[in-house]
């Protein structure tokens, strides 16, 4: 039984997710995104783990949120801690944890009126 709204009012909820993409506001995304709380979802650059950089985590933080939860795809993985100097400089903390959990978080988050964005890794094909 589904538990959270398809759409939390003026917010973008993930009401589903698996292994190949999540499905947000009813739209499908099969590769990985930037998932706000609110504002537009886009695609995340990131075909991979081991390609992200320093740019990855600036999109993040021009975004202004409070907090960014990076799915890390199947399992948890977390990045070298120099990539998130974008985030660090401007104060916002991030949290990095497997996709599903981070699909979970994010949707907890967004309910109490947090300012949230979830970048969400996945890794298709391979």
């Amino acid at each position: 039984m589904k538990m959270q709204p398809d759409r939390l009012e003026g917010g973008n909820a993930i009401s589903r997710h698996g292994p190949e993409g999540v499905i947000v506001n009813g739209t499908e995304y099969r590769a990985s995104v930037i998932v706000p709380w609110r504002g537009e979802i886009r695609p995340w650059g990131v075909p991979r783990f081991d390609a992200l950089d320093e740019a990855a985590f600036e999109a993040l933080a021009a975004l202004k949120p409070e907090l960014v939860l990076l799915g890390s795809g199947a399992r948890l993985r977390f990045p070298r801690p120099a990539l998130l100097a974008p985030l660090m400089a401007a104060r916002i903390g991030v949290e990095t944890m497997d996709t599903p959990a981070a699909c979970r978080t994010y949707n907890v988050l967004l309910a109490e009126g947090r300012a949230v964005v979830a970048a969400l890794l996945f890794e298709l094909g391979g």
